[in-house]
């Protein structure tokens, strides 16, 4: 009799712990397939970069990849993981780490027309021969992919056993951000002839967020150094630690060199900055994507109160100031501007809502926007800029004469296509899939 006393009690455990847990789940997957069908209505499902290629024949529905995706990309519909807001992926990897059977690999998708990323192999080679694409500019977000970019890119240079020029480089690296200054440290580490050219200073697309922008990444190895161990970490913070690094192991980084042009004969690139030409058997691009700013093509953009980025927020105070955007800089600027003593900050974005935010920023925006602190004009586009007001238009025919001291635009970057054009780098078609296939 005990023992049936037990297995009833244990039975109602099960029952208290489990029907709870079954309601989560099915509350769960009836959100994501809502969102999935929202989405796609939207156009949102497909990925603008790396993204996960999901084999829905393997797949569980255990939701492992859902549980650690940070940026709600992945959703659980008919009982299999699915992308339900593809645009929000930045290329995490996560979800392909933790799927127990092995059901999700990394990749693009087919391309797309304005999709502007180049072509290049599994290696990060170009269709150019001994040129390499790494780091922002390959179209992968996060600081850790641009490092393990830069990692494969000089192995794989070691592999193809380039003669060096007759006092010129094993690599020239383009660009000092994370995947420039991980490229330098994998070239020491292999014996490799290089240096780093750097248009502004060391840091890359870092030296240009918002200050004390928290950056995002996860624990990557850096060759010499060892583990990068670091999940949050300030701008002021990482550009600290790159210049260490630089300093501690002698990289050879030549700062303001803005590179004008890279050209191959034979097997050698002679890559030209200031003037000054460097012959090497391999060239690393570890450039940014935005290489100039987005315009928006209006009357009064020239005006000296419009800007492309903003660096100190608190040197704004008491001013109204208008953000155009609705990507993470554009809100990250917002906000910041919102808890500045006296600003008034208008958001236009031109979508309906905000679609592709890190949560972190997601959750701040809305809490500003509820409390007042900030303005959102969706579905709004610019018509014209004054000394002393912006016009917006809202939808078809709703106008804004906002007063205005100061325009922040964030409509993106516009990738450095005339350097790629005339190095003669291919952008991602179909045609050169097909070709390279």
């Amino acid at each position: 009799m005990e023992s049936v006393y037990t297995i009833v009690i244990f039975a109602a455990l099960l029952l208290v712990i489990a029907v709870p847990y079954w309601r989560r789940v099915q509350l769960h997957k009836s959100d994501a397939a809502k969102k999935f069908e929202k989405h796609a209505k939207d156009g949102l499902l497909t990925p603008v970069t790396l993204h996960p290629h999901i084999d829905q024949t393997d797949c569980i529905g255990c939701a492992s990849c859902v549980s650690v995706c940070p940026e709600d990309v992945l959703g659980i519909v008919g009982g299999r993981a699915t992308i339900i807001n593809g645009v929000k992926c930045v290329g995490h990897t996560l979800c392909a780490d933790v799927c127990p059977v092995g059901a999700i690999t990394m990749g693009f998708g087919v391309p797309r027309q304005g999709m502007e990323i180049p072509y290049y192999t599994v290696s990060y080679e170009s269709n150019v021969k001994g040129l390499y694409i790494v780091g922002e500019l390959s179209g992968v977000g996060l600081i850790k992919n641009a490092i393990s970019q830069a990692i494969v890119a000089v192995e794989d240079t070691v592999k193809r056993g380039s003669k060096r020029p007759a006092d010129g480089y094993d690599v020239v690296i383009v660009g000092a951000g994370p995947a420039g200054i991980a490229g330098a440290l994998a070239c020491q580490a292999k014996g490799l002839r290089y240096i780093v050219l750097e248009q502004d200073e060391i840091g890359g697309t870092v030296l240009h967020y918002p200050r004390q922008k928290l950056v995002l990444t996860s624990p990557v190895e850096l060759p010499l150094y060892g583990k990068l161990k670091v999940s949050e970490i300030t701008k002021e913070e990482l550009l600290t630690l790159w210049k260490t690094i630089v300093g501690r192991f002698n990289l050879n980084v030549a700062t303001h060199q803005k590179v004008d042009s890279v050209t191959k004969a034979g097997e050698t690139f002679a890559t030209t900055a200031q003037s000054k030409t460097f012959v090497s058997s391999t060239v690393m691009l570890a450039v940014g994507r935005r290489g100039s700013p987005r315009k928006l093509g209006v009357p009064g953009e020239g005006l000296p109160k419009v800007m492309y980025r903003l660096i100190e927020a608190e040197t704004y105070r008491q001013k109204k100031a208008l953000v155009v955007g609705g990507g993470d800089s554009a809100v990250e600027a917002a906000v910041a501007l919102a808890r500045q003593p006296g600003n008034t900050v208008t958001l236009s974005y031109r979508r309906e809502d905000f679609v592709r935010l890190k949560e972190k920023n997601e959750q701040h925006v809305k809490e500003c926007i509820n409390a007042g602190k900030i303005k959102a004009v969706f579905n709004s586009n610019v018509r014209e800029i004054t000394p002393s007001e912006v016009i917006v238009q809202e939808g078809e025919k709703i106008l804004h004469n906002l007063p205005n001291d100061y325009v922040f635009v964030f409509a993106g970057g516009e990738l450095p296509s005339a350097l790629l054009k005339k190095i003669g780098v291919q952008l991602r078609t179909e045609a050169t899939e097909i070709k390279a296939a």
